[in-house]
């Protein structure tokens, strides 16, 4: 080889380490303070946790909440195969009627979680709902893995509208670091539930999904769920073409952008369904 041509391998050489450093892993930029949500002392195994808040008030009874059942019950081996070997996912189930509890007292490992059959009444809680998820997200209580973690995954589930203060609830949430980072979606149930409210939790129309009858509500479960778990799961890069190192707002928007857009070419993929719920629940 010429020694001209050698110069200008070496150059096409410096060109690629360039490039390559100025993409980051989306785990080296959220660098929090200590008593910020994902610092924690980097382990081999990371941490996700995924939230689940189901409406379990009285106008879920009958075949909406038992749809939801049998579809939650199909889901979990489905969520079993998303990460790497390395992710140790969990699952946490908060139910808001008259008032909220949790499924089980703590997350629950994803290989270990059975799903405990939902029943449906009372009235639509979901403003305590918020304000209970802010309480235990958090070091000190649900998030108390000594791993480095994943932002969690926020999947909200409802056929109607509050029956309390719903926005003191979110602007609660809305002061966690955990929410503010994590991916959020949310499932609209029948002809009463309100996708603009939903879309004020999860900050975006595009990460929210609608369900007219059954067979809908399984599939929009299926797509959010397993959607946002393999996004919140893996780490990205981002290759930051102004030399500037990226804030960690700017990798949680991309993620959430990520998931809005999967969610919506998923979706767009179905069939329409022959049974709609004004003849169906």
């Amino acid at each position: 080889m010429s020694k001209k041509k050698k110069n200008k391998a070496a150059e096409e050489i410096e060109k690629t380490e360039a490039v390559s450093e100025d993409i980051m892993d989306i785990d080296d930029m959220l660098d929090f303070d200590d008593d910020d949500p994902l610092g924690a002392t980097a382990v081999s195994k990371k941490s996700l946790v995924i939230f689940f808040l189901i409406d379990t008030s009285g106008s879920m009874r009958g075949k909406k909440m038992g749809e939801l059942n049998t579809v939650m019950e199909e889901l979990i081996p489905e969520i079993r195969r998303v990460g790497e070997a390395d992710t140790d996912v969990k699952i946490a189930v908060l139910t808001f009627s008259t008032g909220v509890k949790w499924m089980y007292s703590e997350p629950i490992s994803i290989e270990d979680f059975e799903w405990a059959r939902l029943e449906a009444s009372g009235v639509t809680s979901m403003g305590e709902a918020f304000e209970e998820l802010s309480a235990r997200m958090s070091r000190s209580s649900f998030l108390n893995s000594p791993s480095l973690s994943f932002a969690p995954v926020i999947f909200l589930m409802t056929d109607g509208y509050p029956s309390d203060d719903y926005k003191k609830g979110l602007e609660s949430l809305k002061s966690n670091s955990w929410y503010k980072f994590g991916l959020k979606a949310a499932l609209g149930i029948g002809n009463e539930a309100n996708d603009d409210m939903l879309a004020e939790f999860t900050g975006s129309k595009d990460t929210v999904v609608h369900a007219y009858s059954g067979n809908q509500l399984a599939q929009m479960i299926k797509i959010v769920a397993v959607t946002a778990s393999q996004i919140g799961s893996k780490s990205m890069t981002l290759s930051d073409d102004t030399n500037k190192e990226l804030e960690e707002e700017d990798v949680y928007a991309a993620k959430q952008k990520l998931l809005g857009q999967q969610i919506q070419e998923l979706v767009g993929t179905d069939g329409d369904d022959d049974v709609s719920f004004d003849t169906g629940w």
